[in-house]
């Protein structure tokens, strides 16, 4: 037997527009949730990550969000945890990357009820390092999903390998790249994609994990979820029906832990599911938000550290109450200011989009200028305060950005 596990991610940034997310709940999630409701037998796991969630219902789109709280009613969707606004998580200090994790599932808790009960962890971006092991571990999760160009080893097919948490082991699903990225980009059909993964595994069971963007069908391919993804479910259907050919079953993967058994530690490489071996080899891991050589990403993580060092400036003096509630609002504001976004439009390899990359400075401008309220109105001495006025005048806001789409 071949068990195909799927992933979809579902994202969209705290910047977005009406309008556009709009769009995509009508090009895509829509249409693509009917595809899964039309199959009952179909399973897949979904990350939707709670600034998505919390849009959705926001904007008056709160339908998407009762398609999939049926699914998982019915046992088609498992929902895996993430970061609420989508952070590069090896990216950022541990204590926001916990935040960051503890507020997607109380968010997500709230909106999906009883059907949120993720066992598995999605990183944004699969952006993967060992750093975040521990916060992915605490946070109750047994598995996390990375990149098949972070594997250590040799190709797993027929077991589940794990990584080392300090206190507790996880397994570790490792994406296939090639697969997926034949999908997403539009360079398979139903007819290869079965035949390659039943040409691919000869002998005994075997597993293959995809996963992909879920606006990958409709919106970034139109048309997508019928022409591939609904006829390979029926394609597999059929095949499952007459027994031709070796079968193949849809699962979720988090079943593939209770199917296959668990196999060596592995110490997988820093990596995300956009980065290459030549990337790897490069000491570049995270290619498309912190790289290297890019001037604009440094500018940005320089920003970042900037924020990160005011707002711990106005929590260690903030004792008076206008001073408490100006921190709180300004660590509020820090978590959707990290979102990954701003930084992906900023690669260069090829987005580019200087809109975007200044709503995320935007955001981050707004932490800056609360957590500098909170210093005035706290009990730091002169010589701070001065400090961080200059750091406020240094940090001029922009004009608003017109509207872009992630």
């Amino acid at each position: 037997m071949i068990y195909w596990a799927q992933l979809l991610h579902f994202y969209q940034p705290p910047v977005q527009s009406h309008a556009v997310l709009a769009r995509i709940a009508d090009e895509s999630y829509r249409p693509l949730l009917r595809v899964l409701e039309e199959r009952p037998w179909v399973r897949l796991a979904v990350n939707i990550n709670a600034v998505l969630t919390e849009l959705l219902v926001e904007h008056g789109l709160a339908d998407v969000i009762d398609s999939l709280r049926r699914l998982a009613a019915r046992g088609q969707v498992e929902f895996v945890g993430s970061g609420k606004y989508h952070p590069i998580l090896p990216l950022i200090p541990e204590g926001e990357r916990e935040r960051s994790i503890a507020e997607n599932a109380r968010t997500n808790r709230h909106i999906l009820g009883e059907a949120w009960a993720p066992r598995g962890f999605f990183p944004p971006e699969m952006a993967y390092s060992d750093e975040i092991l521990e916060s992915v571990a605490s946070s109750g999760h047994d598995w996390v999903i990375v990149s098949g160009v972070a594997c250590p080893t040799a190709w797993p097919t027929n077991a589940v390998h794990r990584v080392r948490a300090s206190h507790r082991d996880l397994h570790v699903l490792f994406r296939d790249d090639g697969t997926s990225n034949a999908i997403s980009f539009r360079q398979t059909d139903p007819e290869r994609f079965v035949s390659s993964l039943q040409r691919n595994h000869d002998h005994g069971d075997h597993y293959v994990v995809t996963a992909m963007d879920a606006e990958t069908y409709g919106h970034h391919i139109s048309g997508w979820e019928r022409e591939f993804l609904a006829a390979t479910y029926d394609l597999l259907a059929e095949q499952g029906a007459s027994l031709t050919g070796r079968r193949v079953q849809v699962v979720t993967p988090g079943e593939l832990l209770d199917l296959f058994p668990g196999g060596p530690h592995v110490e997988p490489y820093p990596s995300s599911w956009s980065t290459s071996r030549d990337d790897i080899a490069a000491m570049n891991p995270y290619p498309l938000w912190r790289s290297p050589g890019n001037p604009v990403h440094e500018a940005q993580w320089d920003y970042v550290q900037h924020c990160l060092d005011v707002l711990a400036v106005a929590q260690r003096y903030a004792t008076t109450p206008e001073s408490c509630r100006f921190a709180t609002i300004a660590s509020e504001r820090l978590q959707p200011a990290l979102h990954s976004c701003q930084f992906w439009w900023a690669s260069q390899r090829p987005m580019w989009d200087p809109p975007m990359v200044l709503r995320g400075l935007l955001l981050l401008n707004e932490t800056l200028v609360l957590a500098g309220r909170a210093v005035h109105f706290g009990t730091a001495p002169e010589r701070v305060k001065r400090e961080v006025t200059w750091r406020l005048a240094a940090a001029t806001p922009p004009a608003t950005p017109s509207s872009g789409d992630c």
